[in-house]
């Protein structure tokens, strides 16, 4: 018994000192490190214990380093070692000049457990390239342009159901309201379905968007887990990521909404439409002829499966609803703050309609340039994602430095620290749209505001994000916000 318990303290006392030996990583390669807090949990207990949000978590590691005059720093997410580059031609170097050395997000795959998994955010390398060539052109502003007659009817359903909450004279929540406008337009454009979330708060598709974005202290740790624990250990076990329920709920609904259209040879103009043409010519077309098997012999031989199409689908509804319904509330919330800037948007939107014989077009939209300052200021303060990650897949020396980043070390760039660091954006806490006049563009650094990212990994969906923002900022033309 009492060599058994020796054995224990022994194999305890081991493990200490080795977990305490990782924990300098930072500091043997020549590195500032800010030190653990926790032994398991790292520098990201707040986070995992749900006592801080994401974004937070890191802001807070951004400004010790910022105040320590660091242009770099070193961190531990679990027992797995981060750096953390703060000056943004650092940032620059990794997303865009050398972007080779970091081509990867970072994150664990396992297509044939988890096939919705295998979308362009997750997939690496080849697999990664391939499908970004695909889907580019599904992204430009004439793809764009195409699928506004389907925005447009989701717009009335919100102008609707408005209308109805202003008679009452009461509070709204808008976070509620904007989650399903964005359900209602994701879900027709991405998937042609009328989800009619604004009407049923209790749709199918509003109830799995919510189990999708809810959060317990499990599943922050699983999505931690998925990029720390080593690939080889996470497909042997078979570590799945997605609830069982989730990936079933939209597998169906893309498989019936396939073979609907390809059984009676449908057209929409929508998301779908375009995956289908990957999917059975290889490539993205200006006409409308995608289930011609003669026309497949221009491509270049690979064709989206079933799976993959699946995966762009799903992540599309969960890039798109959940960031554009929290951007659309913050921005919101921030005109209701700022009175005179909501007038002042307000008499840009009824003017620029009046131009366009009070329809809400395209044209119009892209003709609202104080709305469109409002969008990027609020994305400056609350931008969607709080920050992006790399691996670095090749040897590495930081320019000007001389520390030597390691193949297979995790980056993390902080989005929301650098939105709302006064070095760039004096009084950061101020909402002020005039920060995005060109004259004020002109004198900031360029990767001072990257609420997408930068560089070929840009978030491809960027644009349509944005569009949809300002769509849904015509609502001002009839109601004040207070």
């Amino acid at each position: 018994m009492i060599s058994l318990i020796v054995l224990a303290a022994l194999a305890a006392t081991i493990g200490y000192l080795y977990i305490k030996f990782k924990l300098t990583y930072w500091k043997r390669i020549g590195l500032e490190q800010i030190e653990p807090v926790h032994l398991i949990y790292g520098n990201a207990k707040d986070f995992i214990t749900r006592n801080s949000s994401f974004g937070d978590c890191h802001t807070k590691l951004y400004n010790n380093f910022k105040s320590r005059g660091l242009k770099h720093g070193g961190i531990y997410v679990l027992l797995r070692p981060t750096y953390m580059p703060l000056d943004l031609d650092i940032i620059k170097n990794i997303l865009q000049k050398d972007f080779n050395n970091f081509v990867n997000h970072g994150f664990y795959v396992n297509e044939e457990v988890d096939p919705l998994t295998g979308h362009l955010f997750a997939l690496e390398d080849d697999k990664w390239r391939r499908l970004r060539t695909k889907l580019t052109p599904t992204f430009t502003s004439g793809k764009m342009k195409m699928m506004f007659s389907t925005m447009v009817a989701c717009t009335e359903g919100l102008r609707d159901i408005l209308k109805s909450y202003a008679k009452l004279q009461d509070a709204v929540d808008m976070k509620e309201v904007a989650s399903r406008f964005t359900t209602d337009v994701i879900g027709s454009v991405a998937f042609g379905i009328d989800c009619n979330s604004l009407k049923n708060p209790d749709s199918e598709f509003r109830q799995f968007g919510r189990k999708i974005f809810t959060q317990t202290t499990w599943t922050r740790l699983r999505s931690v887990l998925a990029t720390t624990i080593p690939r080889n250990f996470l497909k042997m076990i078979k570590f799945k990521q997605m609830n069982p329920e989730v990936e079933d709920f939209f597998m169906g609904v893309v498989n019936s909404t396939v073979n609907y259209r390809e059984k009676n040879n449908l057209y929409r103009k929508d998301f779908m439409h375009l995956l289908l043409q990957l999917k059975n010519r290889g490539r993205v077309a200006d006409d409308h002829l995608i289930f011609n098997e003669e026309d497949k012999k221009d491509a270049d031989g690979h064709f989206l499966t079933f799976n993959e199409l699946a995966a762009q689908c799903f992540v599309f509804f969960i890039a798109g609803f959940e960031t554009s319904a929290t951007t659309m509330t913050f921005a919101l919330l921030e005109l209701a703050l700022n009175p005179d800037i909501q007038e002042k948007l307000r008499e840009e939107i009824t003017s620029v309609l009046k131009k366009h014989d009070n329809q809400v077009t395209y044209e119009a939209v892209m003709d609202m340039h104080y709305l469109d300052k409002v969008i990027h200021e609020t994305l400056r303060k609350h931008p969607p994602l709080p920050g992006t990650p790399r691996m670095c897949n090749k040897e590495y020396q930081v320019p000007g430095t001389d520390v030597v980043l390691e193949v297979g070390t995790k980056v993390h760039i902080p989005f929301q620290a650098i939105h709302r660091d006064p070095e760039y954006y004096p009084d950061p806490e101020k909402f002020d749209p005039e920060r995005f006049s060109e004259e004020n563009k002109a004198k900031r650094h360029p990767f001072a505001f990257i609420p997408f990212g930068e560089g070929p990994r840009i978030c491809i969906g960027n644009f349509f994000c944005k569009y949809l923002l300002l769509k849904f900022g015509c609502i001002l033309q009839v109601y004040y916000l207070v």
